[in-house]
Formats: structure tokens, sequence, C-alpha cells
């Protein structure tokens, strides 16, 4: 195989990956409902990926601008969203430059907790604040702690099937430590002819409270706005949108 065919077929499966374990989750968009009706403006949904929220917010008529790294995910996004008000573009959270002004910034799923560190995080927040108009708003939703275990079945895995193959993900531990929330999954493959590969994925979640969000918003001019609590569902944890907002 080529190095652009390898290219390609790394990106057509975190492209599968990714709607397998993210396409099913709805927790939390009436709270993303709630806000953009509220707003009145245009809406950016950073770390968008296939347009979970964006094309959700955008079939209720709301104009949205997506903004993710991948771009697979991001061709995906604008093919699916044809006819509606919205359009994603390839870009990096920690810093984009969008040539907008708007009401509202969503960072849905933890988008923070995936940088390295403040710093990572102050670039994102300086850039949604530098895109926010006076008195827009900006929401990131984070998980400030795992649950503790219970006695109770372990949950379904999410699965989908794509031209007759067959992809199965199942959570099975999760790893917390002073500086970070490890999360793994298995991810099984069985072809069309049923042969099954399977593999580990694991994904790390910097440890982040809404209080540390708060104060470090307001080193770039984002003042706190409130908190909303994203129930948890059977295969996902509850999670924090810290709510900040940029000075009228």
């Amino acid at each position: 195989m080529t190095e652009s065919g390898r290219q390609g077929a790394a990106e057509d499966a975190r492209l599968v990956w990714h709607e397998v374990e993210c396409g099913g989750y709805a927790a939390d968009l009436p709270l993303w409902e709630e806000l953009t009706d509220a707003a009145g403006g245009p809406v950016l949904d950073l770390g968008c990926g296939t347009g979970r929220v964006a094309l959700h917010l955008a079939r209720r008529g709301h104009r949205v601008l997506g903004l993710d790294r991948e771009p697979s995910f991001v061709a995906t996004l604008n093919a699916h969203g044809t006819g509606l008000p919205v359009e994603a573009e390839v870009g990096d959270a920690r810093e984009f430059a969008l040539g907008a002004e708007l009401a509202l910034a969503l960072a849905p799923m933890q988008l923070l907790q995936l940088f390295a560190n403040a710093e990572e995080r102050l670039r994102c927040m300086r850039c949604v604040a530098a895109h926010l108009a006076p008195g827009g708003l900006a929401a990131f939703a984070i998980v400030e702690a795992m649950p503790a275990p219970v006695d109770a079945l372990p949950p379904l895995p999410d699965t989908r099937e794509v031209d007759g193959w067959v992809y199965s993900s199942l959570p099975v531990a999760a790893r917390v430590d002073d500086e970070a929330i490890a999360v793994r999954r298995l991810r099984q493959t069985v072809s069309p002819n049923g042969e099954l590969s399977e593999e580990v994925d694991e994904i790390r979640l910097s440890r982040l409270d809404a209080a540390t969000v708060e104060a470090e918003a307001a080193d770039v001019g984002l003042a706190a706005a409130g908190r909303r609590s994203i129930p948890s569902t059977e295969a996902h944890v509850g999670s924090t949108a810290v709510l900040l907002a940029k000075e009228a």
C-alpha cells in the first residue's frame, strides 16, 4: 500500500470509530438547544466531528459553524449539511480565525480536556473570546470526576454496520490518577466473511474542574456565567457545562 493509501485508510478508520462511539450520544443536546435558542445568532461547534451537534442545531434553523482538525470529519459534515445553514472547516481549536462574530461557542464532549495543559486551554479560550460578540456566551463540557463503581451489568457496546462490516466498541475500564482520566474501549471489527479483529483504544482526559476553567477563562476576558449539569446515560458519565460570558 502506498503512503497516501495508508493515510486514507487511517482517516477512514478514524471516521468510522468516531461515528460508532460518538454518533449516538444525545444527553447534551437539550442543553445545546436551549443555549442556541437563547443566543439569537451564529453558533460555533468546536470539535464538531461529523456533525452530531452542528447538524442537529442546523435542522432547527440555526446558523452553525463547525471546526475540527480531521478533514474526513469535516467533509462528512458538509456533505450531510447540504441545504442546511451549517458549514464546517478544518482547523485547530487552539488557533483559528473564522472571520465571523459569534453569539455562542460550544465545546461538547470534553474537548477542553483533550488539551495537554493550561497553556493549550488558554489558547483555545483566547480564540473563542476573540470570536464572541459582546455579551456572547461560551459553554465547555467537562467531566469533573468519575462515578464510584457500582455492582451493575456492563453497558452494551456501541455498534454500527458499514458496507457489511460490523463495528463494536465497548467501554472496559477507566483509570484515574492525579493528572488524567484514562478510558479504555475494546474495539472489535467483524468482516463480511465473519473474520474478527480487535484492539484496545485509550483516550486520556486531563483532570479538570469547573472552578479551574472559570479561573483560566478570566485571564482571557471571559467571566463565569453559571454551570449546568448534563445527565449520565448507560454508556456515558454525566458532565458539567461551564458557561462563560464575554463582557457586553
